[in-house]
């Protein structure tokens, strides 16, 4: 039987992510968005890409769930932008109340499947979301350390003139400034960064990963990054519907690893059927922690907002 996979949310991110799972053609897509008419017409027009691509898959769009039951990973890239005069505190009241109302009906028509998280502030989503899908941990994650990465690893290519094939990396943490590139961990072809950088040019590359975001948002002026987010996405689904049990950095419900407890963060995780079903602990400096916990008190800061968030 192909397997099935629901992404909730129209957008740019979320049509993107529909579009390259549709195009792996292993694999049933639906699009589900609150806009009438709006998944129907994407989710058609990928559809008729299907017999230039000689794809066979479906996708189908909807206003609704019914179509997305029993699905066996879901998306969720719902929510709204910060707007000019948005409290950040806004911004995440809002995002909690879409991102609950939708985890709310997919694990009501799909109760086994395995929740990826996209929304924004990300961290502070798939913690929400957790707690209100009542799913196990293993079946909640969060999409922000691949895309954090692969941003490092371009950046890397770039200053060093390779190819970001042999650029390996991690970047840990919050999904925002306070991410935490590993650089002692960083390679490149089995060489250590610290060999081929200066740390000048090392810190640039890093403060430039940090704002990678911002810089794409910078220059589109009336959007957000989708195409690097989307690829992102698409392999965390091949992870777990191949059952690879690829080693990748995923926002998970840490319950000690780290130091760290009862947040979701991002940390290197093997992803598989059974979602995350290993947290990886790499062997961190002093000063490595030290960040690392930084970054881990910005994340419960926005927990801890979440849950004093006013009554709807």
């Amino acid at each position: 039987m192909r397997k099935k996979v629901t992404v909730v949310g129209a957008g740019n991110v979320g049509a993107t992510t529909a579009q390259r799972l549709f195009e792996r053609n292993y694999m049933d897509v639906v699009l589900v968005d609150v806009v009438e008419d709006m998944p129907q017409g994407k989710a058609l027009d990928i559809a008729e890409s299907g017999p230039i691509l000689g794809i066979d898959a479906s996708i189908t769009g909807s206003n609704g769930y019914e179509e997305s039951a029993d699905s066996d990973v879901v998306v969720v890239t719902a929510g709204i932008a910060r707007k000019p005069g948005m409290s950040r505190d806004d911004l995440l009241f809002t995002n909690m109340k879409i991102v609950g109302s939708v985890v709310e009906q997919v694990v009501k028509h799909s109760p086994e499947c395995v929740l990826m998280v996209v929304s924004n502030p990300l961290d502070a989503m798939v913690q929400h979301a957790y707690g209100v899908s009542k799913l196990p941990k293993s079946h909640v994650v969060g999409m922000a350390g691949v895309l954090d990465t692969a941003r490092f690893r371009t950046f890397l290519a770039q200053e060093l003139g390779v190819s970001v094939r042999d650029v390996q990396a991690y970047v840990l943490g919050g999904h925002g400034d306070q991410m935490v590139p590993l650089t002692r961990h960083t390679t490149v072809g089995g060489v250590s960064i610290a060999e081929l950088l200066s740390p000048d040019a090392l810190e640039r590359v890093i403060k430039r990963t940090k704002g990678g975001g911002g810089e794409i948002v910078a220059l589109l002026k009336t959007g957000s990054a989708f195409y690097a987010p989307s690829a992102a996405i698409a392999e965390m689904v091949d992870a777990v519907l191949l059952d690879q049990k690829r080693q990748l950095p995923c926002a998970a419900l840490l319950e000690g690893e780290y130091g760290i407890s009862g947040i979701f963060m991002g940390v290197p995780v093997i992803l598989g059927a059974g979602g995350v079903e290993k947290i990886v602990e790499l062997k961190l400096t002093d000063a490595e922690r030290t960040t690392l916990a930084a970054s881990a008190d910005g994340v419960r800061e926005l927990v801890e907002v979440m849950a004093n968030a006013p009554a709807s």
